[in-house]
């Protein structure tokens, strides 16, 4: 059995962990914002070109920390039962969505050769595709691709980058 102190140690290790593959990884203009004028009046403003990772930590960062709540809750000795089911029926639920997230990205990888990023909330997928290419058809394809993983109906979105 895990002791809390250890349970402690376990998770700052991992956190500080994430984070250093997190800033080594990092690319130098990450943040960067480049700002071009179009007839002096009109600023177009473009985020750099890993846009689709940058998103993906923020959504991990997210995930963790509200993995990490539901995870005192499971430790915590005050805590009922039932809010301890509850907490491990969303840790559960966490742990789909992912795999379900990733799933979708490597199915867009493998079918039309393009880089995604995926988000499931309840019954919204969010898909940001980074492509050039902005057509109707594409985005069809690839709702209609997304909408076969569910057996149920999903509010499919696609952005693209």
């Amino acid at each position: 059995m895990i002791n809390k102190q250890k349970l402690w140690f376990l998770t700052l290790f991992s956190l500080i962990l994430v984070l250093s593959v997190y800033y080594v990884t990092m690319p130098n203009d990450l943040l960067e914002i480049k700002n071009n004028e179009i007839d002096d009046s009109i600023v177009v403003s473009e985020i750099s070109s890993d846009s689709i990772s940058v998103l993906r930590n923020l959504s991990d960062e997210s995930r963790y920390e509200e993995m990490e709540e539901l995870r005192m809750i499971l430790t915590n000795i005050d805590s009922t039962i039932e809010e301890k089911n509850n907490a491990y029926e969303q840790l559960k639920l966490i742990e789909e969505e992912k795999s379900k997230e990733t799933e979708i990205e490597n199915k867009i990888k493998s079918k039309f050769n393009l880089n995604s990023y995926v988000e499931i909330k309840n019954t919204q997928v969010k898909v940001v595709i980074d492509a050039s290419e902005h057509s109707y058809e594409l985005a069809n394809s690839i709702i209609n691709s997304v909408q076969e993983e569910f057996e149920s109906k999903m509010y499919i979105s696609v952005k693209f980058q």
